[in-house]
């Protein structure tokens, strides 16, 4: 039967309309592309940072707040699908973790960082995670947000790096550095703290938050996440940048020197990196995403050469 001339050509405009709603929807809902590997489904699961476990193996931490929420997992990368394995946490229970990372040379320790700026040093035994102390750190400033952590190892001296977030062009992310020992009962002790200003190239806009991740080439190249949201489910922007050096003297001393420029190593539209990890020993990074609502992401970009 056919149809008459009117109700034909509602239907075509009704698909027309269809199609266009196909085209524009926002990429935040769009299917991850092939080079990422979904470790979380919801916002509960996502990556707020990562550490190198071993070969093929790295922990994320979650940024939950409440009690018995996931705090901690384990990922084993390099297959399809990736397996993920959630781990307890015996302890203080922190509020908002954001960021791992493992000690040099101490085998399963690991320090770990949540946003009002409480460090947790905290020994790995199979599924178990053991807080053994925890401390603040120093020269917090004002509504500093840290999102980062990464730990350098030079001649048997060790140096932290963190940063408050920041948000827009009025507020930029503060950079800190400063030389770490750990005491014979476990608690974190800083040193003299440094500090310095940093503003990313990219993504662009008023939610930019300048630094979510912060990691250190073997050769002392500082390399930070960048990412911006419009909410829990998006749209999400993000990019990883190569920002400057950082040195640590026979004496123990941190020296950080930021680019005029930072230059924009990659980006990532519909996804916001909260984790920047290389991998010892090759130019590797392992990248991981916290993208609320719609879970979290890793894969590997060669970010980390010399």
């Amino acid at each position: 039967m056919r149809l008459p001339q009117q109700a034909l050509k509602l239907a075509m405009a009704v698909v027309t309309l269809f199609c266009a709603v196909l085209v524009t929807a926002p990429a935040s809902h769009a299917a991850p592309r092939a080079d990422w590997q979904q470790v979380g489904t919801d916002a509960l699961t996502g990556v707020s940072g990562l550490a190198h476990e071993g070969p093929g193996a790295a922990l994320i931490v979650h940024d939950n707040k409440r009690a018995g929420q996931p705090r901690l997992s384990r990922i084993t990368y390099g297959t399809d699908p990736i397996a993920v394995t959630r781990l307890s946490w015996d302890g203080a229970e922190p509020v908002d973790l954001e960021a791992i990372e493992a000690i040099p040379g101490v085998t399963g320790e690991y320090v770990a960082l949540a946003s009002r700026g409480i460090v947790y040093r905290l020994r790995l035994e199979g599924t178990v995670a053991t807080v053994l102390d925890y401390a603040p750190l120093p020269a917090i400033g004002q509504g500093d947000n840290d999102e980062s952590f990464a730990l350098v190892s030079r001649g048997g001296r060790l140096a932290a790096l963190w940063a408050d977030r920041g948000e827009g062009p009025d507020r930029p992310a503060t950079l800190y550095a400063a030389p770490l020992t750990f005491a014979s009962w476990g608690e974190p002790q800083f040193g003299a703290v440094t500090r310095r200003s940093y503003t990313s190239v990219y993504p662009p806009g008023d939610g930019t938050r300048h630094i979510s991740d912060i990691s250190v080439t073997d050769s002392g190249r500082i390399l930070v996440g960048s990412a911006s949201d419009a909410g829990d489910d998006g749209p999400f922007d993000s990019a990883v940048s190569d920002a400057g050096r950082v040195t640590v003297s026979v004496s123990g001393a941190v020296r950080v020197t930021l680019a005029a420029r930072p230059t924009v190593l990659g980006t990532f539209p519909g996804h916001k990196v909260e984790g920047v990890e290389c991998l010892p020993g090759t130019d590797e990074a392992l990248l991981g995403t916290d993208d609320e609502n719609l879970g979290g992401y890793v894969r590997t970009a060669a970010y980390c050469g010399s």
